[in-house]
């Protein structure tokens, strides 16, 4: 379990400028009387977070979470971190959070047995190849992509964004989680898996020596998987999270952690 830190220059980071939504919102609705319980996956991953370390406020959701709980009231000194597995926060029944993010696409499927809040990130698609699969011929057009061989997240939102943006002349391949789909890359055993861009474009660069991001899904046209805090069904809290990220959004806030933590300059080229 994460241990909660005191930072002061995090907590003057976050709060430079931003009014709290609403300190009382929040007031009897917490795990903890006064604290802010927010879980994520150990390991956490960069981008999202920094060195597996989500208690420095560093990575693109350790920062929101920071800023959410800021504008909800709760200072840093009063945010304490735990741990799930991505499946164990969103089966039905209680949870040891107040809310968990890591990466969890918004579905009316999941909604059916968690709470969701409103968006805080709408992650581009991307395609993750091989510098061999580059150099066989691969390009970032429909009509390439359909001849390679894929592999898969199950349990993830990339096997029906596959089948809708490209319709693989062969059967996709389906692997427990994204390590398992790097490592069916790195064996040759498959050529291309879909990732969020931000992932993508990490496992090219650190997981694979040879990883290349082939391209991205142009804006619009993939339904781009949007991620939202999770919340135990019926959890009063999320109106409270809701309401800070609106404030996020409206003083562009969220999107100057987004614009540090993700950067647009990727270099991956949109599909054709």
């Amino acid at each position: 379990m994460f241990k909660k830190i005191a930072t002061a220059g995090l907590v003057l980071a976050l709060g430079a400028g931003a009014a709290l939504a609403q300190n009382d919102c929040s007031a009897g609705k917490t795990l903890k009387e006064g604290v802010l319980t927010v879980a994520t996956g150990n390991p956490a991953y960069f981008p999202w977070v920094i060195d597996n370390d989500p208690t420095s406020g560093k990575g693109f959701e350790a920062a929101v979470a920071y800023a959410v709980a800021k504008h909800m009231g709760f200072e840093a000194d009063k945010v304490e971190w735990t741990s799930t597995t991505f499946d164990q926060a969103i089966q039905p029944g209680p949870k040891e959070f107040d809310f968990n993010l890591q990466q969890y696409s918004i579905t009316e499927e999941r909604a059916q047995t968690i709470d969701f809040s409103d968006p805080y990130y709408s992650a581009a698609q991307a395609v993750l190849v091989r510098k061999p699969t580059v150099d066989a011929g691969a390009t970032p057009t429909m009509e390439s992509l359909k001849g390679l061989k894929w592999g898969l997240a199950a349990g993830t939102t990339a096997p029906a964004l596959i089948a809708q943006l490209v319709a693989p002349s062969a059967e996709p391949l389906l692997y427990e989680d994204t390590a398992d789909v790097s490592e069916a890359l790195k064996a040759g055993q498959i050529d291309a898996t879909l990732m969020d861009l931000p992932t993508a474009l990490y496992t090219a660069a650190v997981v694979l020596e040879d990883g290349v991001v082939l391209g991205q899904f142009p804006a619009g046209a993939d339904a781009p998987d949007s991620f939202g805090l999770v919340f135990e069904k019926g959890n009063a809290l999320k109106d409270c999270a809701n309401a800070a990220l609106a404030e996020m959004k409206a003083d562009g806030s969220l999107a100057a952690i987004e614009a540090e933590w993700l950067a647009e300059a990727t270099g991956a080229p949109v599909i054709k």
